[in-house]
């Protein structure tokens, strides 16, 4: 049982890896993805860093969780996936009407979000169990 509680951040730090790979290696394609243009070489670098960094350092904090079995580390995503959907409920009402690409992203960073706060409680009891 121990180890079910991990499936689930770890397959979302699966997907963030990949993402993150895509954005740093081929950030044209990465962008593409999330409907975004880089101007120049100043553009392709932020997409490399900003979003690449995003994503596989939030990898990076998942796995630190599944590892120590510590919630605060997957908690930090959880986090960062409210921020980032709050900044895209701004953006409907500024913005006006979503694509329903955007949509379903938004929705994704709401359900990871969700996945990932669930995970951490039942690591935290995981581990206060034994």
């Amino acid at each position: 049982m121990r180890y079910l509680v991990k499936i689930l951040p770890a397959l979302i730090a699966l997907l963030f890896l990949v993402m993150g790979i895509s954005f740093v290696f081929d950030p044209v394609a990465g962008a593409e993805q999330v409907s975004v243009t880089a101007l120049g070489a100043d553009g392709l670098n932020t997409i490399r860093g900003d979003l690449g960094g995003l994503f596989l350092g939030s990898a990076l904090l998942l796995v630190l969780g599944i590892v120590r079995s510590e919630a605060p580390w997957l908690i930090s995503v959880a986090v960062f996936m409210l921020v980032i959907a709050a900044g895209r409920a701004l953006g409907f009402v500024l913005d006006g009407s979503p694509s329903s690409a955007t949509l379903t992203a938004f929705g994704f960073e709401l359900v990871i979000a969700a996945a990932l706060f669930y995970s951490s409680k039942r690591i935290e009891a995981t581990s206060a169990t034994g």
